[in-house]
């Protein structure tokens, strides 16, 4: 089936730049099955706002949930606050991901989201889009895809945390990163981490000392390169090993 969303702009040139139709990242967020009308009709409930700057944030835990936030550019990172006041950080999300699934059960938000560099949402109305998806049944199952997506990665999160290494934990962290850049058609092996050293071992349990070494333990062994935030692939094959190892 050919992707009509990324062949909306030949058949209506005289579209806005910001049009859902137009977004370099739609076959990614939205079913590819959409017709033109449907596009239409979902691109008049999206709202969108000035960008966020580094830092910025976007929502907090206890907000009432009014919406989902789809990530046009740049990176997100969410987090929960314990009673104690420690904060644990959820995920890392990038262009195309959607945040704010966590919402609907409560109606309140149970994560907060910052960004992570300048980066620009779209903001979906929720009863809108409940509407609009029970007369769009692509748009319906595409929304439940995106809850189911939800919570494997947050189970596949955990079973990390209870068992895996600290290799086996910055590696699998690394390659999710590296399959989510190929899949938004960027390089799979040369990319810019979003998140500091402290934020990844924050998300992976671990201290930064430890990340430090295991990123120079994976140097040495020549399966990446880093220098800063700057990070390439240069042995996936042991990369993926690492991360599926299990001790």
């Amino acid at each position: 089936m050919p992707n009509l969303l990324n062949t909306c702009t030949s058949h209506s040139g005289n579209r806005d730049f910001n049009h859902c139709s137009n977004c370099r990242l739609s076959g990614i967020c939205l079913p590819l099955s959409l017709e033109f009308s449907d596009i239409d009709r979902l691109d008049a409930i999206v709202q969108k706002g000035k960008p966020l700057q580094k830092g910025e944030i976007l929502y907090r835990s206890g907000d009432d949930f009014t919406a989902i936030y789809a990530i046009r550019s740049g990176a997100i990172k969410t987090w929960q606050t314990s009673r104690e006041g420690e904060i644990q950080i959820t995920g890392f999300h990038l262009a195309g991901e959607v945040i704010g699934l966590d919402g609907p059960a409560t109606n309140r938000l149970s994560n907060s989201a910052q960004a992570l560099q300048t980066t620009s949402v779209c903001a979906i109305p929720f009863s809108k889009l409940e509407s609009l998806s029970r007369q769009v049944p692509g748009l319906q199952r595409n929304l439940l895809q995106l809850l189911s997506r939800e919570i494997t990665s947050e189970q596949r999160h955990f079973g990390l945390l209870g068992h895996a290494s600290a290799d086996t934990r910055v590696a699998a962290l690394l390659l999710s990163l590296s399959a989510r850049h190929e899949r938004h058609n960027l390089s799979a092996t040369r990319f810019t981490l979003p998140m500091s050293r402290g934020d990844m071992a924050n998300f992976l349990g671990l201290t930064l000392e430890t990340v430090s070494r295991v990123f120079s333990r994976m140097q040495k062994q020549q399966v990446i390169t880093a220098c800063g935030k700057e990070l390439e692939i240069l042995d996936s094959t042991a990369l993926h090993n690492l991360a599926h190892h299990s001790d």
